[in-house]
């Protein structure tokens, strides 16, 4: 099938204009289009398929970890990178969305890979960015293990305290407001991931006066998944 081809099929399955882009799709592209094409879609103005071709970016960040499961400094991983934290501050959401399912991609098959990625994106001062990171790492799957946990719960202490260090004003740029979104549920899945290590540092969040942290902590505390331990 020739790229335009592909391009045609993608858009006419995609499911949008929709409440749900069609994610199975995108799943299946990612998993075995060729490199070119992914680099061409992810760089397309169409919705959809920049969220393919950002979305098979993670599998080609792990193809060329080789068989060391880590990442290289420079040419193409350097390329590659830079190529899914532009997309993690796209102004469209579902493109934001398919960076953070790009590194998890990549977390599936390279976990400490994954982790250093977050961790330098949680210092990002792009709010839309940090958010993409954290929403990565917060996957149930990836938090299984000692490093996966730590990493989710330094993700969301980050991010929290990202937020906290803005003005008022700052707050309600859709970026921040984005993040605060996603630490909304973010904070539960890492906590039901690990509770013995993860509720003390919830309980600190509690006692915290801020009313974003507030806000945060209530809807967290609203998740089945938070509500089950608590009860």
């Amino acid at each position: 099938m020739s790229r335009g081809d592909l391009a045609a099929y993608l858009g006419a399955h995609s499911n949008l204009p929709g409440p749900r882009g069609n994610l199975e799709l995108a799943d299946a592209f990612a998993a075995v289009a060729a490199r070119e094409t992914i680099l061409a879609f992810a760089d397309d103005e169409d919705e959809y398929l920049r969220f393919c071709g950002t979305q098979g970016v993670g599998r080609l960040l792990v193809e060329s970890s080789g068989d060391t499961g880590t990442l290289h400094p420079g040419t193409p991983d350097t390329v590659l990178l830079a190529t899914l934290l532009d997309r993690a501050a796209d102004p469209r959401w579902r493109v934001r969305e398919a960076s953070a399912r790009a590194l998890q991609i990549v977390g599936r098959a390279a976990p400490g890979a994954m982790h250093a990625i977050v961790a330098e994106w949680m210092t990002h001062p792009d709010a839309y960015v940090r958010r993409a990171a954290m929403a990565a790492i917060c996957e149930p799957a990836l938090l299984r293990d000692a490093a996966g946990f730590r990493a989710g719960l330094d993700a969301c202490e980050a991010g929290t305290a990202s937020l906290v260090a803005l003005s008022p004003g700052e707050r309600k740029d859709p970026g921040p407001r984005n993040l605060r979104q996603g630490l909304g549920y973010g904070w539960s899945v890492v906590v039901a991931a690990n509770p013995a290590d993860g509720m003390p540092a919830f309980d600190r969040l509690r006692a915290s006066e801020d009313p974003d942290v507030a806000w945060i902590v209530a809807s967290n505390l609203a998740k089945n998944r938070l509500k089950q331990l608590l009860s």
